[in-house]
């Protein structure tokens, strides 16, 4: 960058110029707060600082905090937001002129380029990194539009809303402080069944009676259509805006823009919401937290539990976290005393949730059914199925999408490899030759390279495979695959069998008659530090979906009936289990107990990274483990209180291998899973 001079060697300069009969202009600093602090958009971890520039006359009324700029640095022209306007700098050399102003509309409030830096402080990444998760990119035309308010309805009775929230021991009082301007921290355990989206609207529309605004964050935009409908009948058509990141480019910005201008105050999405420039934020809420849809597969991986957590520590706003389930970080924040446990009484519970069955579980069972410990599809759950679909319709819930997403040898059961790739080996579709699901290669006259065999099983059967037998097991009933590409949002209240994969099952308005869980030892069983937590939050997702005990609802697990995880679905307890987790994950020093880091890469660097790494005390370094293809991975863990020297250590390290040109390094905090 060029050395900086102060405004009267500019003045002098353009005196000398003048005298001297030079036509061409120079720019003039403004005399008030004439330099601009910017926020370049470079990729380098060591260049993660703010930048000086100064603001010329013409830009002069144009360059506001919060607006798109160009800057020159390094010889080429980059992007970058103005953070603030300042009247002096501490680089003692003579400052660069801002290129241009790219946009004067100030999209990066000061709220958001807080919460910034706080996330990408937490997360060991950059600030660049995480403003162009927060700011979308600009789209000339919708700016240059004229943004409708919305209009929303004030005139809910307060008695309306909180009784949306009779069910929880508490809810009614939330709803009151949230509409008193009070910021209430809970997590909360809906009831199966319960209007959980008309809930969360109640919930958002209390805020806007105190004059502030609302973020509600959910999985997937089918949860954000449902929940957005749900905050319509409640507040009016236009009282808020969605917000999700499979919006296209015009659409998302409109979104973005009518909520940075002030013009919408309730703002509906995914992850992406998680950022949103909401003007006087009261609330932030998040719906089934432990959905791995909430986390950011682009660095610095933030979670969106976590950035609204930041919010609402940043801001002074009320938190809630919701969801069927109990995640083991959401039950780590109650019994840290940060936030209140909010669920109905264990009485009310009983009564909405559907009976739940273990099949096997009994003697009799077992005397009717000697396979039932053995057969993927015992006769109970054939019997509990046909009665079901005499009132409505059937959930069947499989682990997998395909037909059979794995093979292996029938003689000695070793998983079934490509000889081109030693990938694994499938079958898309009845009738198919196996063929290897990573390079695609069709594989004819396969021989099992351990013992010769040359016959095929299928360990798993995805849900295509399961749709065929179910569809020969009741040959008059229509059966509907839900998975994959394909996925179907709401299904009719007739008889019908539906299967579905996580997170594809349709909704049914009055609830499924019954439900099936099969190949449960395949989710429970799953390599990872959430097998168990992740289990339990599909399960009773499903069982919510599923009409009460007392209307004949009912859910039947096929598994392992001494299995700890289906054991707490028969009694609906996901706080116990949750509760037991955290427990282990505190004993274990694992996350949300301690802070844990990733640090993966080739092996040779993360070698130099573990010679490199800058700890603070009592920190522990576990590895390094080779994960394949040469590279290999560390676990870097330390104590809650010490997470943030962590973080900062991290970024340290990552400065240094970028100011060094070194090959990079990927660094997670706190991920979902250390598989």
């Amino acid at each position: 960058m060029a050395e900086q001079s102060s405004t009267q060697g500019q003045l002098a300069l353009l005196r000398s110029r003048v005298r001297r009969g030079t036509p061409k202009p120079v720019a003039v600093a403004a005399p008030e707060l004439p330099i601009a602090r910017v926020a370049v958009d470079l990729p380098l971890a060591h260049l993660d600082r703010p930048f000086d520039y100064l603001v010329t006359e013409p830009m002069h009324q144009q360059v506001a905090p919060g607006c798109r700029v160009k800057v020159r640095f390094a010889g080429r022209d980059v992007d970058g937001f103005v953070l603030d306007r300042v009247a002096d700098t501490e680089h003692p050399g003579r400052l660069s002129p801002l290129r241009r102003v790219v946009s004067a509309e100030p999209v990066l409030t000061p709220e958001v380029a807080a919460v910034a830096r706080l996330v990408a402080d937490r997360y060991a990444g950059s600030l660049a990194d995480v403003l162009r998760l927060a700011v979308p990119p600009r789209h000339a035309r919708v700016e240059a539009e004229d943004s409708k308010p919305t209009q929303a309805r004030l005139d809910v009775p307060l008695e309306h809303l909180m009784g949306r929230w009779s069910a929880e021991v508490g809810g009614a009082a939330m709803v009151a402080r949230l509409a008193d301007r009070q910021g209430p921290r809970a997590v909360w355990q809906a009831l199966p069944g319960a209007d959980w989206e008309g809930q969360l609207a109640a919930a958002a529309a209390a805020t806007l009676r105190s004059g502030r605004g609302s973020i509600l964050c959910v999985p997937s935009s089918r949860d954000a259509t449902r929940l957005g409908a749900a905050v319509t009948a409640l507040l009016g058509g236009d009282a808020h805006i969605v917000l999700t990141a499979d919006l296209g480019p015009a659409s998302r910005y409109r979104a973005f823009l009518a909520a940075s201008r002030g013009r919408a105050q309730i703002v509906v999405g995914t992850r992406a919401a998680a950022f949103a420039p909401v003007r006087r934020l009261g609330l932030v809420a998040v719906w089934d937290d432990g959905d791995d849809l909430h986390a950011e597969p682009r660095a610095p991986y933030p979670h969106a539990r976590e950035v609204l957590l930041l919010r609402a520590f940043q801001e002074q706003t009320a938190a809630l976290i919701g969801g069927h389930g109990r995640s083991v970080e959401g039950q780590a924040l109650v019994e840290s005393g940060w936030a209140v446990s909010l669920a109905p009484p264990r009485s009310r519970l009983r009564e909405s949730a559907p009976q739940i069955h273990v099949a096997g579980e009994s003697d009799r069972e077992l005397e009717r059914d000697s396979s039932v410990g053995t057969a993927r599809m015992p006769r109970r759950v054939f019997e509990v199925v046909r009665d079901a679909l005499v009132t409505g319709p059937v959930l069947v819930h499989v682990p997998r999408y395909g037909y059979q997403p794995a093979l292996a040898c029938s003689r000695c059961r070793q998983p079934a490899r490509c000889v081109r790739c030693i990938g694994p080996l499938g079958r898309p579709r009845g009738g198919a030759a196996p063929s290897c699901r990573w390079c695609g290669a069709v594989v004819e006259g396969w021989s099992c390279q351990h013992c010769r065999g040359v016959e095929l099983r299928a360990p798993v059967v995805g849900s295509l495979r399961t749709a065929e037998e179910w569809g020969r097991a009741f040959p008059q009933t229509t059966v509907v695959s839900s998975g994959g590409d394909h996925v179907v949002d709401e299904v009719p209240d007739k008889p019908a069998v539906v299967v579905a994969t996580p997170g594809a099952e349709p909704h049914a308005d009055s609830g499924y008659a019954a439900a099936v869980l099969l190949d449960t030892w395949l989710t429970s069983g799953l390599p990872g530090l959430r097998a168990s937590e992740e289990a339990m939050r599909r399960w009773v997702n499903i069982g919510a979906l599923v009409r009460s005990a007392g209307e004949g609802g009912r859910v039947v697990a096929v598994g392992d009936p001494a299995d700890p995880v289906l054991q707490a679905l028969v009694r609906w307890d996901p706080v116990g289990l949750a509760t037991r987790e955290l427990v282990g994950r505190e004993s274990a020093r694992l996350t949300p107990a301690a802070r844990l880091a990733t640090v993966t890469g080739p092996a040779d660097s993360v070698a130099e990274v573990m010679a490199a790494l800058d700890l603070p005390r009592q920190a522990e370094v576990l590895g390094p483990v080779e994960i394949g293809d040469g590279r290999a991975r560390i676990v870097v863990r330390t104590g809650r209180e010490r997470g943030a020297g962590l973080s900062r250590a991290l970024q340290h390290l990552q400065a240094a291998r970028s100011a060094r040109k070194l090959p990079p390094v990927r660094v997670q905090v706190d991920p979902a899973d250390l598989g």
